[in-house]
């Protein structure tokens, strides 16, 4: 089974996510979209995902969406299928927090790595599993 894959997202936390956002536009020249974010399209992740995209985006400090972690920057990793990498992992001794729950982005689980807490999700239909970490 492959592991990670691809980058699906990566969040990163700020005092002011909007003049970083900026900074970032300015100096990068990340195109910011509407919502504040940007999104990264790529043509072809692996021989069974052909589209697919990384998501970039800022929260404020006071942000929950990273919990249980308290790191500033959470990852988004694409993994073949999450289920069976969670239960790898357990195997592997990496501590698994809750289950694996569905939401309409896809399926989502935590685990702990050696840093902090990290969270593992897929997305829904024919798409690739990802995992999130901090």
């Amino acid at each position: 089974m492959k592991r990670a894959i691809g980058i699906g997202g990566v969040f990163i936390k700020s005092k002011d996510p909007k003049a970083l956002s900026a900074w970032y536009q300015k100096h990068l020249g990340i195109n910011l979209l509407e919502w504040g974010g940007a999104v990264f399209s790529w043509d072809e992740q692996s021989k069974t995902s052909k589209n697919g995209a990384t998501i970039w985006s800022m929260f404020p400090d006071n942000s929950d969406y990273f919990d249980p972690s308290d790191q500033k920057v959470m990852l988004n990793y694409v993994v073949e299928n999450v289920v069976e990498l969670a239960k790898v992992l357990k195997e592997e001794g990496v501590e698994i927090v809750g289950e694996v729950s569905e939401t309409p982005q896809g399926k989502f689980s935590a685990y702990a790595e050696a840093s902090a807490k990290a969270y593992v999700d897929t997305r829904p239909r024919k798409q690739k599993s990802r995992v999130v970490g901090t």
